[in-house]
């Protein structure tokens, strides 16, 4: 089973649009960010988490031909909006793409991307199927049953849902504030990919000492910074960084 990070970028990517890096060194190629999301990969399933903006271009880059499902941690933009490429594997399939949600993210896709879930039946048929997330989720691994355990955590004046991969990884984009109740899921896992946007404070994303503090309060055994704004270089942080954590980049893959 493999965790690739397809993107790791903040809400505009590294560069921004307008070809901003900040301070961002444009000759290491682990600067070029694109926005979040990302893949579990078993010997049976593609399961991605989220549809950046930028998906077709990460599905490319990653060679993935197939997706059997969709998790979402919640209904921003940089989340959302590639959602559309997921029609492909509709076509493929010709069976609609699982679509795994809480209420409000799923109130969003459906008043935002209607067409996707309600078949036109003189134009499209409906590629997607939108799905309740519960506490029984899991994904299949050959003749191995993986659980997923998701927990709510607060991004802003929205929740995000943390996604925990058979107690070994969690992966926590956007957040601001993990419960305390909930550390007891998090503490001494083996990887934890944790937002990280910038160094001054932000009211719906852990900035560098934040992610820090919730690091060293977890324990993983390893520890990936990711959603980077222009301000983090990757070669700052990894100067600074402890060994045990690191920034992410687009296409790291993790072996579980």
């Amino acid at each position: 089973m493999k965790f690739i990070i397809l993107g790791c970028g903040s809400s505009m990517g590294v560069p921004r649009p307008d070809g901003f890096f900040g301070n961002c060194n444009p000759k290491n190629k682990k600067n070029f960010r694109s926005r979040c999301s990302a893949l579990i990969k078993t010997k049976d399933e593609n399961i991605l988490i989220d549809t950046s903006p930028d998906l077709r271009q990460q599905l490319i880059n990653n060679k993935i031909k197939r997706i059997d499902k969709v998790f979402y941690s919640h209904m921003h933009a940089d989340q959302t909006h590639g959602i559309n490429d997921l029609r492909v594997f509709y076509i493929k399939k010709r069976k609609p793409i699982p679509i795994y949600a809480d209420k409000p993210t799923k109130k969003y896709l459906l008043n935002n991307f209607r067409y996707c879930f309600v078949n036109n039946v003189k134009e499209y048929p409906a590629t997607l199927k939108l799905m309740s997330i519960d506490n029984k989720l899991s994904i299949k691994d050959g003749r191995k049953k993986i659980p997923i355990k998701q927990i709510k955590v607060k991004h802003g004046n929205v929740n995000s849902i943390c996604y925990i991969i058979d107690k070994k990884l969690a992966y926590i984009s956007d957040v601001n504030q993990i419960f305390e109740r909930d550390f007891k899921y998090l503490k001494h896992l083996q990887y934890l990919i944790l937002d990280c946007l910038w160094i001054n404070k932000h009211p719906s994303h852990f900035n560098l000492e934040q992610s820090m503090e919730i690091i060293n309060k977890l324990n993983p055994k390893k520890a990936i910074l990711t959603n980077l704004s222009p301000i983090l270089d990757y070669d700052y942080l990894k100067k600074i960084l402890p060994k045990r954590i690191v920034p992410a980049f687009d296409g790291l893959t993790i072996n579980l």
